[in-house]
């Protein structure tokens, strides 16, 4: 391991612990979601391990309707580990320090969301982080940093970059398992065939992540809208915008290019969908791509014999990762591709990560366990810069 975990620290301090508990807001209600799940295991390990443990966390942003206290997430987080959690309306000033002096061994306190602070937010170096007065005044409240916030580790934000350059650093369990997992298709060896679904709406997240690991996967299968504009550059009437739509005809001007060089150098590992589902009349209906002479109608997912010669390949592999959707899994009409080759994933004895997003949802969704993966990641943006081989920032402090 790069950094200090959670096996390092000892029992009974003091300890500022970053989450990353954002989360969907309805009408005003904080909405509970797998991230409070994952942290609690972080929570419920300090607990009984006597810490006195304060937690800071964000939500939303400025401006937006989802930008909200985090009172309600201390309640929220009080039922996944089955233990009082308090919560203060102040992040470092005096309120704030009353109630983390007050702190005692078993105790949970959530301080208000760290983007009510103005130095939070700005991307600024780590250094430039550690000096402001947030980081300054609660670094002596304490006797050492804890941050379990990998999904949020590639922003540059005070309580992200700030803390490990002035305290005693750690990372908690989701820190630890997620950089573990999300690394380990560039630093693990496997012996047999390599395979990465790749999905989702943005070709040009699918061009970088298959651009770093095209000497590391033996097999690309693609889906989603990136899949729609690789078939584009295939030559298929598919790729284009219809109906206003603006998915398309904008991604390819920017990146037509790199998808034609992809195909051509990579033809052989790069598998395509071979027919496309749309709805009609409310229902779910198919055609194969080379039946398509002009593209008049939504692709919302990939088809069935899609589906069939993905699932072998899938089947066939030692590792599979997931990189977005293949359809709009959502509607259960267009979760065929994506709830199709997490199937044949779980049936599998592989080594799996799943993430990308709101991907990880679909398991729950149709019926799986996340049981039957080896990992199911939390994590977006920073889970595509892992896959990128870009550098978490929030990770590299702590390799300090």
């Amino acid at each position: 391991m790069t950094f200090q975990t959670l096996d390092d620290i000892e029992d009974g301090q003091r300890v500022l612990v970053r989450l990353d508990l954002n989360s969907p807001v309805e009408d005003g209600d904080v909405q509970d979601n797998r991230r409070f799940d994952r942290h609690a295991e972080t929570i419920r390990e300090l607990v009984d391990r006597d810490f006195e443990v304060a937690v800071m966390a964000h939500q939303g942003r400025p401006g937006r309707d989802d930008f909200v206290s985090l009172e309600q997430h201390a309640d929220i987080l009080a039922d996944h580990i089955d233990s009082d959690v308090e919560f203060v309306a102040d992040t470092f000033g005096p309120d704030a320090i009353h109630e983390i002096a007050g702190l005692e061994a078993g105790d949970v306190l959530v301080l208000e969301n760290t983007r009510m602070c103005d130095e939070e937010l700005p991307e600024e170096d780590p250094e430039v982080k550690a000096q402001t007065e947030f980081v300054q005044t609660l670094k002596g409240e304490f006797d050492a940093y804890v941050n379990d916030a990998y999904s949020a580790a590639h922003r540059s934000h005070a309580s992200l970059v700030g803390f490990p350059l002035v305290m005693d650093a750690y990372a908690g369990r989701v820190m630890e398992t997620e950089y573990e997992a999300n690394t380990a298709i560039a630093e693990k060896e496997f012996e047999g065939n390599v395979t990465m679904v790749v999905g989702g709406t943005k070709a040009t997240d699918v061009i970088d992540v298959m651009t770093h690991l095209d000497e590391k996967v033996d097999d690309f299968l693609l889906g989603g809208i990136a899949g729609e504009l690789f078939l584009r550059a295939a030559g298929y009437p598919v790729g284009y915008d219809i109906d206003d739509a603006d998915l398309y005809d904008h991604q390819w001007e920017k990146n037509s290019e790199k998808i034609e060089s992809m195909l051509d150098a990579h033809r052989d590992q790069i598998s395509l969908a071979v027919d496309l589902a749309y709805e009609d009349d409310g229902s779910r209906a198919e055609q194969s791509v080379d039946d398509i002479d002009e593209k008049t109608v939504s692709y919302l997912d990939v088809g069935s014999e899609t589906v069939m010669e993905y699932s072998p390949v899938i089947r066939d592999s030692e590792a599979v990762f997931v990189k977005g959707a293949l359809g709009m899994f959502e509607d259960e009409r267009f979760s065929v591709g994506t709830a199709g080759v997490l199937e044949a994933i779980a049936d599998t004895d592989c080594f799996s990560v799943v993430g990308g997003g709101d991907t990880s949802r679909a398991i729950e969704m149709y019926g799986m366990s996340e049981d039957e993966f080896g990992h199911v990641s939390i994590a977006g943006g920073a889970y595509i810069r892992a896959l990128t081989g870009a550098e978490l920032v929030g990770v590299e402090v702590l390799k300090r």
